[in-house]
């Protein structure tokens, strides 16, 4: 009861969207390659792509498009190659592939592999029920079917007779996935295909009344609040691959992602900005717009909230450019670098979106310059350079979480004592472990794989990957000090440092030095 209670109080809608928004993210983000695949799939084979190739691309002589026209197709062939022809890989990917894949990551986040399989089951009755790509059926049907398959395998729990177990276990998932497949067939499919309608008639509806710029209002300020992944993931993803199924791409996928709002602070904050904030807002630019780490700059924006006018005006005018040039993406560039954004971006395309960048920059830049230094002597002469770190950490309390990148910008490592404790008589896998697994561990494990590159040491690999996914076969795991006793429960066999900033942390020559030594004296065993 008082945990409850606890919980509850450090709740509220924006905790609840937050959370909502990181669950639809994990199923989402670790797919982001299948998307990128399908997306440079279609952009080179179907009939408007740099290279149209009606075997690849999913069209043919008789001008059928799309896999509706090549069930048709296949429905009058005497042979299968006639099929084969005019469905390809976009269809079969886009109708198939990736909604199973979210469902499976969805159903192996509430219950492992078993929920990864039935959820896959049980989407099947909503991608076949439907006739447009269900990827919020996937998002739903996955997590729910895994939920259901927990709660009935708790009946029976422990009253098992031995021997029987692999045959009432997979008989019951079975017959729960074929049920529920034949239900989603039916019942859930109708419901979201009509969901979805109405959702892409809004988009249509802004769109054709040169709203759509308005989106920014409530996009800008909900990125830097971090309650943009429910927006973004829960709706513009689904919407935009099916508007790419329509028309080849979708200015749905360029909303979020434009790194130009962000760059234009930085920009501003580099030429007109003060003290600390000054100082690694050049640096900031990099991790942003190379990097697609967007929530480098928040803190930069929460240090003075008028800049909130900067992004937004910055955002509507990028957005108001894409729609003007009719420019869009064909898949999700994610993370929002500028080398993903040119990677997605259609053939016909590039003109508008490098613009909308540009003009999304320069008009952030110019709102971003005018607040900066219409304030510059107040703040001078009161001896307020900006209290970077004060921001750093309200970033971090709206995330509901700590951040490598974000600790880097004031703390380069300088808040962490200590040194690492690990004991491993062998180290030869390492793997750094995060929420999503990809972000923040991805670069703590690209440092410390550097560094023991330099110190000659072969024969060790360092990996990054959710703490949800560990499998115990890790003989040291590195995480961040918030998410070091989730790790343990992961991972109880394996040795585990914690880390307070991934990026810059003293903690890796001593790691370096532990498995050198440790590593050394095995082989003289």
């Amino acid at each position: 009861m008082t945990t409850t209670s606890t919980t509850k109080k450090q709740g509220g809608a924006r905790v609840r969207v937050q959370r909502f928004g990181t669950f639809l993210s994990g199923m989402v983000m670790p797919n982001i390659a299948a998307f990128i695949a399908w997306g440079l799939i279609t952009a080179f084979f179907i009939a408007t792509g740099w290279l149209p190739n009606g075997i690849l691309g999913g069209f043919g002589d008789a001008d059928v498009i799309g896999w509706q026209g090549a069930a048709t197709a296949l429905a009058e062939a005497e042979d299968g190659t006639t099929f084969q022809r005019y469905v390809g890989l976009v269809g079969p990917m886009i109708t198939y592939l990736l909604p199973l894949l979210i469902a499976n990551t969805g159903g192996r986040m509430i219950y492992g592999e078993r929920g990864g399989v039935v959820g896959t089951i049980a989407t099947m009755g909503v991608i076949v029920g439907s006739s447009i790509p269900m990827f919020i059926g996937a998002m739903i049907m996955g997590p729910l079917a895994a939920w259901l398959m927990k709660k009935v395998d708790s009946i029976w729990d422990g009253k098992i007779k031995a021997g029987f177990e692999m045959l009432v276990n997979n008989f019951s998932a079975g017959i729960l996935g074929a049920i529920l497949a034949v239900v989603a067939f039916f019942g859930i499919a109708p419901i979201i295909t009509t969901l979805s309608s109405w959702l892409e008639a809004a988009v249509n509806w802004l769109v054709s009344l040169s709203l759509l710029p308005l989106v920014s209002i409530f996009v800008e300020p909900g990125k830097i609040l971090f309650l943009n992944n429910a927006i973004n993931h829960g709706v513009f993803t689904p919407l935009g691959v099916q508007q790419v199924e329509e028309s080849g791409k979708s200015i749905l996928f360029l909303i979020e992602a434009n790194p130009g709002p962000g760059l234009g602070i930085l920009l501003a904050y580099s030429l007109f900005g003060l003290g600390i904030a000054r100082a690694s807002a050049p640096g900031a630019i990099i991790i942003h717009f190379f990097g697609g780490i967007h929530e480098i700059y928040f803190p930069y924006v929460l240090m003075k909230p008028a800049l909130l006018l900067a992004v937004i005006a910055g955002g509507m005018s990028g957005v108001a450019t894409n729609v003007l040039f009719q420019s869009g993406l064909r898949a999700p560039a994610s993370p929002g670098s500028i080398i993903a954004v040119l990677i997605q971006t259609a053939n016909d395309s590039y003109l508008g979106v490098v613009l909308s960048v540009l003009i999304a920059t320069a008009v952030s830049f110019v709102v971003a310059s005018i607040i900066l230094r219409a304030s510059r002597k107040r703040d001078l002469a009161a001896g307020n350079a900006g209290d970077l770190g004060a921001a750093v950490a309200a970033t971090e309390a709206a995330k509901g979480k700590k951040s490598s990148v974000l600790g880097g910008l004031v703390s380069e490592g300088a808040t962490e004592s200590g040194s690492a404790t690990a004991t491993a008589t062998l180290v030869r896998n390492i793997v750094f472990a995060c929420d999503a697994g990809m972000g923040s561990s991805a670069m703590g494990a690209s440092v410390l794989r550097n560094k023991i590159k330099k110190a000659g040491i072969d024969g060790v690999t360092v990996t990054n990957q959710a703490i949800a996914n560990l499998t115990g076969d890790a003989d040291l795991v590195i995480t961040h000090q918030d998410l070091t006793d989730r790790a343990r429960q992961k991972s109880p066999d394996s040795q585990h440092i914690s880390v307070d900033n991934f990026m810059n942390s003293p903690k890796y020559d001593d790691v370096v030095e532990i498995v050198r030594r440790n590593n050394s004296q095995e082989g003289t065993v």
